[in-house]
């Protein structure tokens, strides 16, 4: 089996199961009024799109791109039951072997999925001015929530590395400081904006 086809079945068993679509993520939410009034998103590696249904409530045309064709085949029913038909567009992709086309969007959501590799592909797919929401686990945790492989969690202030050339809006990462009961716990959120 190879492994584009084990991670595909590994996501689309969790997909079936899975209760609902769920909320938008925290920095989407918290954020979303840096989003522009018209444009074009992508939610990327979007699982059951709770990101892409955001921003289509938002009036931004929406793309949604998984590997998981369970996922994919979930969120456009619920973007039809929610009256999205036009201006939506979810997709079965593997973003690592078909990586966005350069200038191709005005937001980007990235949540819970962390592949190094396509930081110059999501940097270049931005138009001037786009903006970046990212959302994903750090290795500076005080439980054990989230992926055991390090690999999938950001270091320490790693994501401000990876995005570097970009103006950074917003960021937070509590790690493991002070009242661990508190706070933005185990995850790293920023928006930043492609100059």
């Amino acid at each position: 089996m190879s492994g584009v086809v084990a991670t595909q079945e590994k996501w689309n068993k969790i997909y079936s199961s899975a209760e609902s679509v769920g909320d938008a993520v925290a920095v989407l939410k918290e954020n979303s009024h840096l989003l522009p009034a018209q444009g074009q998103a992508l939610e990327l590696a979007c699982g059951m799109g709770r990101n892409a249904l955001f921003l289509a409530r938002q009036g931004l045309e929406t793309a949604a791109w998984d590997i998981s064709d369970v996922a994919i085949q979930r969120l456009n029913e619920e973007a039809k039951a929610q009256n999205f038909s036009a201006g939506f567009h979810a997709q079965i992709r593997d973003v690592v072997k078909e990586p966005m086309l350069p200038n191709s969007f005005d937001v980007i959501v990235v949540s819970y999925f962390l592949d190094r590799s396509l930081v110059p592909a999501i940097q270049d797919a931005l138009r001037s001015g786009g903006l970046l929401f990212y959302q994903t686990f750090s290795r500076l945790q005080v439980d054990e929530s989230g992926p055991r492989n390090p690999d999938f969690r950001l270091a320490d202030n790693e994501l401000l590395s990876l995005f570097s050339q970009m103006r950074l809006l917003v960021y937070r990462e509590d790690g493991c400081v002070g009242d661990h009961e508190k706070g933005f716990r185990n995850e790293v959120k920023m928006v930043a904006q492609k100059r």
